[in-house]
């Protein structure tokens, strides 16, 4: 048994420091969501952040098809490509798919379809945001990927959270504008389940656990830089 070996976390550890970046740097503490949370964003604040947030929806299942091509294990890639039927669905007339069920979120916030899907109101720093986690798919490791992945280990719990908030506080959004979010509350559950699977049966030195845990570490501090950039724009001294 090599030194590596001997000093890499146990599985319990691994776990452990993952879950404690969920704990200090998920975006569920960013001021933004708590204004969210307490029923306190005007309707162009949420719309701004429902069409803003669209372009990371779209960019999810390229994101995971990046993993896919990156991943050598046929079992890990059967498994994997579901997330991309659950974005994109089966077809132009599926409402099944996440991205299909984001834009009913933004026409239940008074945005057009148009407004949604060619991006008049895209904020730089939130495609350069997405554009960076892309990136990372495409060209680090895949493990180092999956591990980036794992903030559906803290998202069901936000999207209960918010599921209340808007029924309590913003009632005039159409509530099946809010089927993304009940939907997210069971399959992030599933899906980080099999990616923590992942990570911790793949990443057995030292090295590669902590690799993992920066990869968690990236990812929220993205999701971090999209909210910065929208509470600015809307929330900012100017609003």
């Amino acid at each position: 048994m090599s030194i590596k070996d001997v000093t890499a976390w146990s599985v319990e550890e691994f776990i452990d420091h993952l879950r404690r970046v969920g704990k200090f740097a998920y975006p569920d503490k960013h001021l933004f969501h708590i204004l969210m949370d307490d029923g306190k964003l005007s309707r162009k604040q949420l719309q701004g952040w429902v069409a803003n947030r669209f372009y990371y929806q779209i960019c999810i299942p390229i994101k995971d098809a990046a993993i896919l091509s990156n991943c050598p294990e046929r079992e890990v890639r059967r498994v994997w490509i579901k997330r991309i039927i659950d974005h994109d669905g089966t077809s132009d007339d599926d409402d099944d798919g996440g991205i299909k069920k984001w834009l009913r979120l933004g026409e239940a916030v008074g945005l057009t379809n148009e407004e949604m899907l060619q991006f008049p109101h895209l904020l730089p720093g939130v495609r350069f945001a997405v554009d960076a986690y892309v990136s990372f798919a495409r060209n680090k490791p895949w493990i180092e990927a999956v591990a980036s992945s794992l903030t559906e280990l803290f998202a069901p719990s936000l999207m209960e959270k918010r599921i209340l908030s808007f029924e309590r506080h913003y009632s005039w959004v159409k509530k099946e504008g809010l089927h993304y979010f009940l939907d997210r509350t069971t399959q992030a559950r599933i899906d980080s389940n099999f990616a923590l699977q992942l990570v911790t049966e793949r990443c057995q030195t030292l090295e590669q656990q902590k690799q993992a845990v920066d990869a968690l570490k990236f990812k929220c501090d993205l999701l971090w830089a999209m909210l910065d950039t929208i509470y600015f724009e809307y929330c900012g001294i100017k609003n």
